[in-house]
C-alpha cells in the first residue's frame, strides 16, 4: 500500500540478527552450549573408547578433583560436539529452515 509507514534504513545488524537467529554474543553461546551437550552425548555413546557409566563417572570425578583441568574436558566435548552442531546450524541458517516464534 502506497500509505504503510517503514522504517528506512534499516540498520545494519538487522541482516545480521536475521540470519543468526538472534543476537551473535546469545547466538555464540547457545551454539558452545549445545556443542558441549552434544559431545558429552556423543563420547557417551561410543565416541569414547570407554564405556558409558564409566566416561559419565569420569567425567564428573575429573571435575570434582582437577577444578581447572575440567576445562580441558569441557573444550574435548565442545570440539566434538561442535563438529556435528555448527555445520548444521550454518546449513539450516543458509538453506532457511523454518524458525519457531
Amino acid at each position: 500500500m502506497p500509505n504503510d509507514v517503514r522504517d528506512l534504513p534499516a540498520s545494519q545488524n538487522d541482516g545480521l540478527y536475521r540470519f543468526l537467529g538472534g543476537s551473535p554474543l546469545s547466538v555464540a553461546f547457545r551454539l558452545i552450549l549445545l556443542s558441549i551437550l552434544v559431545g558429552v552425548v556423543l563420547a557417551t555413546i561410543g565416541f569414547d573408547p570407554w564405556n558409558i557409566l564409566y566416561s559419565i563417572q569420569r567425567l564428573f570425578q575429573n571435575i570434582w578433583d582437577f577444578g581447572f583441568d575440567a576445562i580441558n574436558w569441557a573444550w574435548r566435548y565442545f570440539l566434538l560436539g561442535a563438529v556435528v552442531v555448527i555445520p548444521i546450524w550454518l546449513l539450516s541458517r543458509l538453506f532457511g529452515a523454518p524458525r519457531g516464534r
